[in-house]
């Protein structure tokens, strides 16, 4: 693992970066929708590939992850990746988008037209919800800090020992990860990371990232994922799961759909992008996690392309 010893100084290629979805209600980006021209023009593309205004459907359902939202997260991602490149001037050499990230990844990057990753996200968001609703109800995934590598590992081998399924579902920094487990396990594992130190953050349900969703990428390929024209990326993309460097269409491709059952490890994007001698990482988007965890400010100068700062009012060529 990198540790920022070098500096950012003697790096001095940029990065692009989607974050994972985080809540983000209505209320706090709507206004940017509607006045940030970039963000107010995917909207409209948006909106005519799925049928209906998508601010107006994000206003009447304002849940974390409805369909609506994660269009508009998308949206959003997208908009800000523009407005960064207008206003702050970044210019990448490469990119990379961590779990939903992937999906902005993909449309930025040229694998996929705005419209078909539009398109590609509302899908899977209903395709998730039916399949959720049947199938491993009894899954969560449950995400905490404050834990290094070889507590956890004395935590899941208790787990293992007792025979009770667990996995790894995201590798956020060394002492930050995502576990996938049986609901009944939940309550065991709080207090067993809370005698460790570890700090509890919160618990996603539906879960993701993990090797038995088998069935569920089946299906994301079958009925969204594989009928959808990819091309080559105009530049090279960082996968999330293990910081592979992709340059091809269905290298893409593979990665939106490995997103299903392979855990994903920042850790390992972060390593490539330092050997690749990226010194400035832009986060495009709402973001809590990415551009703010220590393997991220200990590597990087962040640049974080926020709806926020994007309405703020700017002079030409300022620095963030």
């Amino acid at each position: 693992m990198t540790t920022g010893d070098m500096g950012t100084g003697a790096r001095t290629g940029q990065a692009m970066v989607f974050p994972g979805m985080a809540p983000s209600k209505f209320a706090d980006v709507g206004r940017f929708m509607a006045v940030n021209p970039f963000a107010r023009g995917l909207a409209a593309v948006a909106g005519k590939r799925l049928g209906y205004p998508l601010l107006e459907r994000m206003r009447q359902d304002d849940s974390d992850y409805s369909t609506a939202a994660q269009v508009g997260f998308l949206v959003n991602c997208l908009a800000l990746a523009r407005w960064a490149e207008q206003e702050l001037g970044v210019r990448p050499d490469v990119c990379a988008g961590p779990s939903f990230g992937e999906k902005a990844l993909a449309a930025y990057c040229g694998a996929l037209e705005v419209e078909d990753a539009v398109w590609m996200t509302a899908r899977l968001a209903r395709l998730q919800d039916t399949f959720f609703a049947t199938e491993f109800q009894d899954v969560v995934t449950h995400s905490f800090t404050r834990t290094p590598r070889e507590k956890l590992d004395e935590v899941l081998d208790e787990l293992t020992a007792r025979g009770e399924w667990h996995e790894i579902s995201c590798h956020i920094d060394r002492d930050f990860f995502m576990v996938s487990l049986r609901e009944r396990n939940l309550d065991w594992l709080l207090e067993r990371l809370r005698s460790l130190g570890g700090f509890s953050l919160y618990t996603m349900r539906p879960p993701m990232h993990a090797s038995v969703f088998g069935a569920l990428r089946r299906q994301a390929e079958d009925e969204v994922i594989g009928t959808l024209p990819f091309a080559d990326p105009t530049l090279p993309v960082v996968a999330d799961q293990d910081g592979a460097v992709l340059t091809t269409g269905e290298q893409v491709r593979s990665m939106l759909l490995d997103s299903f059952v392979r855990p994903m490890r920042w850790t390992d994007v972060v390593d490539t992008l330092v050997r690749r001698d990226v010194g400035t990482v832009c986060v495009a988007g709402p973001d809590s996690l990415f551009g703010r965890v220590a393997c991220t400010t200990a590597n990087f100068e962040v640049l974080a392309a926020t709806p926020r700062l994007a309405m703020q009012p700017r002079r030409r060529g300022a620095v963030a």
